[in-house]
């Protein structure tokens, strides 16, 4: 080439090509191309908080700033079962102390409710007899025959023993006595008499074992009959024949006038006190050599008051007396009535039991399971003139 030899200028009609930038979709076909075309990137472990990083380039350095995840593996650790049986263990063990205390709670909740309504029950039948004994009226019919207290004519008050059990007291050898009475009462309304008694029953008449329905434990009932003055003076023992009657209504089938008080009674009581506050007839002035002679008692025994130390019933170890029937103008002027009522659970296990003997044995060591409830009635219509030396 020669020196100072001009290149010929470039001819204007030769169009120049231009460079241009490719565009996306061009780029997308490469790239894609190209990740096809190389063969997959390795992972390496990478720095502290990075599980995996994908390295790029023939060096296989890491890229700090791009983070991977572990492709999915064909098979994966599980349970074994030995530690799925400790699971199921302890969840066995966690709901069984859950039903426990459930139960428990449900069992203090049944007697919570059950002792409740034994207290309910006692106290309404307490308040009843209270009232209504305190009512008592004089009726001033004497007794014609000495050795009839029960047909001639209508005692003002009358309280007789029919039964009576032991049980034993918790943590001591002593023994509680418990006493069934019948207790029938005048009460004046007006111009009608009405004769309201007490009595517990069993109602297992059928039962030979149990004469008359009584047993250790039964149903409280009340009885009421009523007169009006021209029937009292004409027939004045109707009221108390009617009582009579109808306390052995199981063999009579006698319901009319009785209802149900209370169920679970094993202890009802009636105690006559007199004017000076002794339980008849304990008064000393009242007796010499008790309880086999009364000397200062001429007219008591003769009309007023008719006591009888050796009724069938008569429990000699408990220190009660068989029989009161208070005539005239003879009522006492207090009585203590003594109510004892069994919680219904324990009442449905004694008359589950089927033999007489059986249930006895099991109503000896449920003292624990008996409420009672005691109140002194003051009679408002006593006269006071019925406890000189010479009339009682």
């Amino acid at each position: 080439m020669r020196t100072g030899m001009r290149l010929p200028l470039c001819d204007a009609r030769v169009p120049i090509r231009e460079t241009r930038e490719p565009s996306n979709e061009t780029q997308g076909r490469n790239a894609a191309f190209m990740r096809q075309s190389q063969p997959p990137t390795p992972l390496l472990p990478a720095k502290a908080g990075v599980p995996f990083a994908r390295v790029h380039g023939p060096n296989l350095r890491p890229n700090p700033g791009l983070e991977a995840f572990p492709r999915p593996t064909a098979h994966r650790r599980a349970f074994s079962m030995i530690e799925i049986l400790v699971v199921v263990a302890l969840l066995s063990v966690i709901v069984l102390g859950l039903m426990a205390m459930f139960n428990q709670t449900q069992r203090a909740f049944r007697l919570g409710m059950s002792q409740t309504d034994v207290l309910q029950s006692g106290r309404m039948a307490t308040e009843l007899i209270t009232r209504e004994i305190g009512q008592t009226t004089l009726s001033y019919v004497d007794r014609t025959n000495i050795f009839d207290a029960v047909t001639n004519q209508t005692p003002n008050f009358d309280s007789q023993v029919v039964n009576f059990t032991l049980q034993s007291l918790p943590g001591s050898a002593a023994f509680r006595t418990n006493i069934m009475d019948d207790v029938f009462f005048l009460v004046r309304e007006n111009q009608t008499w009405k004769g309201i008694g007490y009595f517990v029953r069993t109602n297992r008449a059928d039962d030979p074992d149990l004469p008359g329905g009584v047993g250790p434990a039964g149903t409280l009932y009340r009885f009421e009959t009523n007169d009006t003055v021209a029937q009292f003076q004409a027939n004045p023992g109707g009221l108390f024949s009617g009582f009579n009657f109808a306390r052995r209504w199981p063999f009579n089938a006698a319901t009319n006038g009785v209802s149900k008080v209370v169920e679970g009674v094993v202890h009802f009581r009636i105690r006559p006190f007199d004017t000076s506050g002794w339980m008849i007839p304990n008064n000393p002035s009242y007796s010499t050599n008790w309880p086999y002679s009364l000397t200062n008692l001429p007219a008591l025994v003769s009309s007023n008051l008719f006591i009888d130390f050796n009724y069938q019933y008569y429990p000699a170890i408990s220190g009660e007396y068989g029989l009161y029937s208070f005539f005239s103008n003879a009522v006492p002027a207090a009585v203590e009535m003594e109510l004892g009522v069994l919680e219904q659970q324990v009442y449905d296990q004694y008359k589950s039991i089927p033999i007489l003997s059986a249930q006895q044995a099991f109503l000896t060591n449920q003292a624990p399971h008996v409420h009672l409830f005691r109140q002194h009635i003051p009679i408002r219509t006593v006269d006071p003139t019925a406890y000189s030396t010479n009339a009682f």
